[in-house]
C-alpha cells in the first residue's frame, strides 16, 4: 500500500472540495500556503508590493479556474511564481539581472497546470471586461492587463489601496456569478 504525507493526502481532499467551489477549501489553502507563495516571490523579487500582487493574482486565477484540477499545489503554486516573475521582469527592465539567477534554477513538475489554466483565466477576463461597470473595468484592466500593482493604481486614480483591492475582489465575484 502507497505511503501517503497526510499533509499531502490533506491537500488532495480540499483540492477536490476546491473544484466543487467550496470556499472554506480555498481559504484553508490560501492560509495554509500565502506565506510560503508570498516568500518564493519576494525571494526573487525583493519588492513587498509587488510579491503580494502576485501572490493575488496566482489565488485569484486558482479561484476562477477552481473546477480545472490542480493535483500537486506546492508545484503548482512554485511555477506560477516562477512565471509570474518572468512575465514582469519581460515588463520592466530593472528586473533583467534577476533572469540570471532564474536560468540555474531547475524546472521542477514542468508538467503543473499553470499555463492551461493563464489562459482560461485569460479568457474569462476578456468577458468579464464586457460586464463591469467602467471604473471597475478601468481598475481591473490597470491590474491584470497593464500589470500596474494597486499601490500605483490607488495613486494614480486618488483613490485608497483597499478600495482598489476591494474593486478587485468585487470584479472576481461578478465574474464568478457571471460564469456559474
Amino acid at each position: 500500500m502507497e505511503n501517503i504525507n497526510p499533509e499531502v493526502q490533506d491537500d488532495r481532499i480540499l483540492l477536490l472540495q476546491l473544484q466543487e467551489g467550496k470556499r472554506t477549501a480555498f481559504n484553508i489553502l490560501y492560509n495554509k500556503y500565502w506565506e510560503q507563495t508570498y516568500s518564493n516571490a519576494y525571494k526573487r523579487l525583493r519588492d513587498e508590493d509587488q510579491a503580494k500582487d502576485i501572490v493575488q493574482e496566482i489565488f485569484v486565477s486558482i479561484w476562477v479556474n477552481r473546477h480545472s484540477p490542480i493535483n500537486n499545489l506546492p508545484a503548482y503554486l512554485s511555477i506560477s511564481v516562477r512565471n509570474q516573475v518572468f512575465k514582469l521582469a519581460a515588463k520592466s527592465k530593472n528586473l533583467t539581472p534577476y533572469l540570471e539567477v532564474f536560468d540555474n534554477i531547475p524546472a521542477q513538475n514542468e508538467k503543473a497546470d499553470s499555463n492551461l489554466l493563464w489562459q482560461e483565466f485569460y479568457r474569462s477576463y476578456e468577458k468579464l471586461l464586457l460586464t463591469l461597470p467602467p471604473k471597475r473595468q478601468q481598475i481591473f484592466r490597470l491590474r491584470f492587463h497593464d500589470d500596474i500593482p494597486t499601490k500605483t493604481i490607488a495613486s494614480q486614480m486618488r483613490i485608497s489601496r483597499k478600495t482598489v483591492q476591494n474593486q478587485l475582489g468585487k470584479a472576481i465575484e461578478q465574474l464568478r456569478v457571471f460564469f456559474y
